[in-house]
Formats: structure tokens, sequence, C-alpha cells
């Protein structure tokens, strides 16, 4: 009897374990949807990860890029090419922030989405697990971007060296139906330093500068397009920001209010903020648009 005693005390115990270990384990993620998910994110779980459907996606269309008008003929004519199971080639969109390098992307998803087009979004720092992504896809009849934004790396990044890999082909190839697009602020996606255009017997005594600078390259290389986004000059500011009035305006049926006063306020605007970028005028266009709609402020 005693025995018996002990045998059901050690199976509640027992029991209790379970049920604080079925607490912490993770629960399982179901399959992904592509009929009706058109984006997703890569969420890093332990050593490995999992795809989360993204429900909203951005309403950005490419009629709202404004400024950047051959970079979007060059980015699109790349992916009608990739849909169309044609030869295609991954892409890096460097420049200068708040150009429209991730709202493109973004706007070819809402475009191309009927037509089979689907976005995985992956931090820098997930690109290690881009193997197990891609396992997941590799079979569906969709046409997959694994988009990475704002990217850049410093040397031997374990990050770094799997994108590498993975544009080069060498030991780890995406299937025909992924491609790679990246952003970043920098053309290289690494830092460039003053050194490296010194002689080689002046950095360290190096014998070999040359390949060291040749390495910080060989990723930017890889990528079949470069699509470079520059800064708007003023008068291309204001452009974009005049467009964007008279778009706001009409949508919501005030128009007519571009006018000197407003150049002259998008001028004090981009120079406050320190930036003319169509992110910029953007901002200015909802402010004077919707200031002008409701008025000022006033207080008692």
């Amino acid at each position: 009897m005693p025995s018996l005693t002990v045998d059901k005390e050690m199976l509640e115990q027992l029991r209790r374990v379970l049920t604080a270990v079925e607490q912490i384990l993770p629960q399982p993620v179901p399959a992904v949807d592509w009929a009706v998910t058109h984006a997703a994110n890569w969420r890093r779980r332990g050593a490995a990860g999992y795809l989360e459907p993204v429900p909203e996606i951005e309403a950005m269309r490419l009629d709202d890029l404004l400024g950047i008008d051959e970079q979007k003929r060059v980015v699109e004519q790349n992916t009608c090419q990739f849909l169309a199971g044609a030869p295609a080639n991954n892409v890096l969109l460097w420049g200068t922030r708040g150009t429209g390098k991730s709202s493109l992307v973004r706007a070819l998803l809402h475009s191309y989405a009927p037509r089979g087009l689907r976005v995985i979004q992956v931090d820098k720092d997930d690109l290690i697990h881009l193997p197990a992504m891609v396992d997941l896809i590799k079979r569906q009849p969709y046409r997959f971007l694994l988009f990475s934004d704002d990217v850049s790396f410093e040397t031997g990044e374990s990050s770094y060296k799997m994108l590498k890999s993975a544009l080069d082909g060498s030991v780890y190839a995406p299937p025909p139906n992924v491609l790679i697009y990246v952003t970043s602020n920098r053309r290289h996606l690494l830092p460039e330093y003053e050194s490296d255009n010194r002689g080689a017997m002046l950095v360290n005594n190096e014998i070999h500068h040359g390949e060291a600078v040749e390495e910080k390259i060989s990723l930017s290389g890889r990528f079949g397009l470069w699509v470079g986004f520059h800064p708007f000059s003023q008068d291309q500011f204001l452009e974009v920001a005049r467009q964007w009035v008279e778009r706001l305006a009409a949508q919501h049926g005030r128009p007519g209010l571009w006018s000197e006063e407003a150049r002259q306020a998008a001028i004090l605007w981009c120079r406050q903020k320190g930036d003319n970028s169509g992110r910029i005028a953007l901002q200015f266009a909802s402010h004077w648009v919707g200031s002008r709609m409701v008025g000022e402020v006033t207080r008692d």
C-alpha cells in the first residue's frame, strides 16, 4: 500500500510538470495560405523561425511614387520578367533615405499580387535562415520576393555570408520562384573608410590591400541590378510637393491649394527638415492640405 501512495504522488507531480512544459512550448504554427495572403514576415523563434502572415498591406500604388520614374520602370520591368518566368535579376535598391526604395517594393506587391507576386520581409539578422524560408515556399505556385529593408553589414557577419552565397549560387541558390530584393543606404552594403582609398603600404602594412577592397564590393556586385535613388534638387522637390498637394486636395474636394504661398512654405518645410526627399514632400502636402481643410486650431 505505501508504494501505491508514492506512485500516485509521483504521477501527480509528473502531471504538473508536463502541464507547465506544455505552456512554455511554442504552439504549432499553421501553414500560410498564399491564396489569400500576399505578404508575410519571417519571425525568429529559438534557433529557427516561422512565417507570419501580414493581414493588411499598405495601399501604395506605383502612381503614388513621384519623381522616381526611371527607377520604377527598371524595377517593374525586372519584376514582370520574373512573373512571366523569364530570366530576371536580384535587385539592390540603394540611396538616400526617404526616396521611395521600400515603398516601391510595396507598390509592386499592390499592383502585381493578382498575378501571383508575393513578398516575404526578412530582417537583416534573419538572412541566415534563407534556406529554411525557401523550403517553405519553393513548391508554391507563386513568385516570391525575399525582401530585406535598410540593410548594411560588417564584413564577416553570418547573414552577410549567407546572402553572398545565395546571390552567387555557389553553395546555396534559391529556386526559380524566388528573387531577392534589398534596400540600403550604402551602395556596397558595407561601411567604407578613407583608408580604403590609400595605398597598400599605408594601411597597416597590408600587402594585398586591393583584395580587401574587392571583398567589400563583392556582395553588391552579386546583385544583377543596382538601382540608385538620389537626393532631389530643390526644383524636383517642389515639383513633387506640388503634385502631392494637388492630388490630396483633389481627393478631398479642395482643388486649387497650390500657390506661391504653398511653394514658399514647402521650401521652408524642407529646410527645417534638412531633407528634400519624396517622403518629406508628402509630409508637407499632408500638412498643407489638412491644415487648409480644417483651418488653424485656436485656443480660448
